[in-house]
């Protein structure tokens, strides 16, 4: 799929927002890619995940694993389209842990997935906590990588769509200096 007809797909299910939106990574930016609008339609979850399990097939992963709770979707399709387990790590104490009995075991080979990327902080996470499992992480994957590049991952990685998107520290936001109200739509706090 290209750029271009990932970007469609946001747009006609109204998943690319405009605005003024503070990020997961706290960074402030005026789009927003709200994935789980455009993730509510299989069809478009399979066709954005095939991309993701085509490119790691070779790899015959174990155990697909992704932050909740935005990756747990691309998570549960990514490894339905492997044909292998999909499990999700949730924060507790600020922590990602695995809980609900999730398990890795030393030497599976596993992929890290999530809906979106911008510095890349939470897949960092899970690959450490996969690691520290005992894992053989082959690899990350995304649905969008929003990072322009910035987001750089120890394991080989993959975006379905890059996009630039502009983003600014909050102390140095023009849309905060305009006045406009920031809108915090992501689940971090969930």
């Amino acid at each position: 799929m290209t750029n271009e007809q990932a970007l469609t797909l946001f747009r006609e299910s109204g998943a690319l927002l405009e605005g003024h939106f503070r990020l997961t990574s706290g960074l402030h930016s005026p789009n927003y890619f709200q994935c789980a609008k455009v993730l509510q339609y299989p069809r478009h979850a399979e066709t954005f995940c095939k991309d993701i399990a085509e490119r790691f097939r070779g790899e015959k992963i174990d155990v697909v694993i992704s932050p909740a709770i935005g990756g747990i979707v691309v998570g549960q399709e990514v490894a339905r389209l492997l044909g292998c387990r999909a499990i999700f790590a949730e924060r507790e104490n600020e922590v990602m842990t695995l809980r609900r009995g999730f398990e890795i075991q030393p030497g599976e080979k596993c992929l890290a997935v999530e809906d979106v990327v911008t510095t890349g902080g939470s897949v960092k996470e899970v690959i450490a906590l996969a690691q520290a499992a005992g894992a053989d992480v082959r690899g990350a994957a995304f649905i969008v990588d929003r990072s322009s590049g910035r987001a750089q991952f120890e394991v080989p990685f993959f975006a379905a769509l890059k996009m630039e998107v502009v983003t600014y520290q909050p102390e140095a936001c023009p849309l905060c200096n305009q006045g406009i109200p920031v809108v915090k739509p992501g689940s971090r706090k969930v």
